[in-house]
């Protein structure tokens, strides 16, 4: 790669090509899963798992989302392609010294505050380009499906509500940032890395108690038997439970899905009310069992060392372009900002990015693979079968899946391999149903 970037002697045409690259090939993948999803009749390996009716509905939901995904992804790509041949990172970082000066009658020597507007400038912009997009996914895709379930106000709420935090979270954070690197020298990696962990690890603290309440409401899960069956699970692999709650995930969506977080003996369980709605107590109790194995098998534990190995290798690469002058004057600037030098060194080392989030995925699907044998080995064999399968039925998940689109985009295995994979037979030979328990 670095080759071809001498050859190019230009790190913008290096970034406009690669991009161009990585988008074909990302468009062949989703062009091979949306023949798939063209297939009108239900193939013959799937018979036993899901009925004709809801193959069909699940087919036409993801051709909607897989078209409304050729649009969304190829303007995304002329945008970012006509941002970088017109520099319109430039203009905006300039725009933004001339704003701070007028506002607050400080120069761009300044550079954090510069930073911080142009930040803010920036989110905007992304914000104004994206929303059409989610809003039409929401309320035409999702809403035509059956999925969506909040309003136009919600909606909108939720994206300011969302500024505010990433504000208040980011904003001390890139302060931290950029004051470190020019603090610490030529080692800066290293203090970065370390005050980015530090961060990480404050989301995951602050996040259950004071930012996932603004969007949703937690209520500790009623007495009853599938409480009593949760902490006999847990007691029975020595997982710390804490506290066991139900999330109203029906506000926005009929989605479904189940989590557990916390540190040390302070663990907490999250189920989706939508998932409590469809599911009997031994399926809900075996989604939870594949969540569990996780834990016990220390996936979670490992896959975060993996990262800040992987997010310490970045820091330093980035150690070795942040003094360029070529990588900055290539993209149009003629002073070199840190933050800029940081999100400049991103572009040029998207394609390396690609391909580690390939193999990421790699090694996220063999812990599913083996959190759904811990399952097994639990007890939960038909019933975690079924559960996955009512999962897939009821939020339409894509049945007919093009193996090559699957792996490089997919962490999680498609649900006929899962299957495969536990090696369950299945205890009929009619497809599962579901139905809503306050349907019965």
């Amino acid at each position: 790669m670095f080759e071809l970037l001498e050859q190019l002697n230009d790190y913008k045409q290096f970034v406009i090509v690669f991009s161009c690259i990585v988008y074909a090939f990302e468009q062949y993948l989703n062009y091979r899963q949306h023949c798939r999803y063209l297939m009108r009749h239900r193939p013959d390996e799937l018979a036993d798992i899901v009925t004709e009716e809801d193959f069909k509905k699940s087919q036409a939901y993801n051709l909607d989302k897989s078209r409304f995904g050729f649009i969304e992804s190829f303007y995304k790509q002329v945008e970012t392609v006509l941002m970088l041949h017109y520099d319109a990172l430039p203009k905006m970082w300039n725009f933004s010294g001339d704003l701070l000066y007028k506002i607050s009658g400080y120069s761009t020597d300044y550079e954090i505050l510069h930073s911080l507007v142009f930040l803010i400038i920036f989110a905007i912009f992304s914000t104004v380009t994206s929303t059409p997009f989610s809003y039409y996914s929401t309320f035409v895709v999702e809403q035509k499906h059956g999925f969506n379930k909040q309003t136009v106000k919600l909606f909108f709420v939720d994206i300011i509500k969302m500024q505010f935090v990433m504000a208040a979270l980011m904003f001390p954070f890139i302060s931290a940032f950029l004051w470190i690197i020019k603090a610490t020298g030529e080692k800066f990696y290293f203090y970065v890395w370390v005050i980015a962990i530090i961060f990480q690890l404050f989301i995951i603290t602050v996040y259950p108690t004071f930012i996932q309440p603004l969007f949703n409401k937690l209520t500790p899960l009623e007495e009853g038997e599938l409480r009593t069956r949760i902490n006999e699970l847990a007691a029975r692999i020595q997982f710390p439970l804490k506290k066991l709650y139900v999330i109203d995930g029906s506000k926005r969506s009929s989605h479904s899905n189940a989590y557990f977080y916390g540190f040390g003996k302070n663990k907490h369980i999250v189920l989706f009310d939508t998932l409590i709605d469809h599911s009997n107590n031994d399926e809900i109790c075996a989604v939870l069992a594949h969540e569990l194995g996780h834990w016990k098998m220390g996936h979670t534990l490992k896959l975060l060392i993996v990262n800040q190995i992987h997010l310490l290798s970045i820091f330093w690469l980035f150690s070795l372009f942040i003094n360029n002058k070529q990588l900055y004057t290539d993209f149009g600037f003629d002073t070199m900002p840190t933050l800029i030098g940081f999100m400049l060194f991103q572009f040029i080392y998207s394609p390396v990015e690609s391909v580690i989030g390939f193999l990421q995925h790699v090694y996220q699907r063999k812990n599913e693979y083996e959190a759904d044998a811990y399952a097994l080995k639990l007890g939960y064999a038909s019933t975690l079968r079924s559960a996955l399968i009512k999962l897939s039925v009821k939020n339409l998940g894509g049945f007919n899946v093009d193996p090559w689109y699957s792996a490089w985009n997919h962490s999680h295995p498609s649900l006929v391999e899962r299957l495969n994979a536990l090696g369950v037979e299945p205890t009929s030979d009619k497809p599962i149903t579901v139905e809503d328990k306050k349907d019965l």
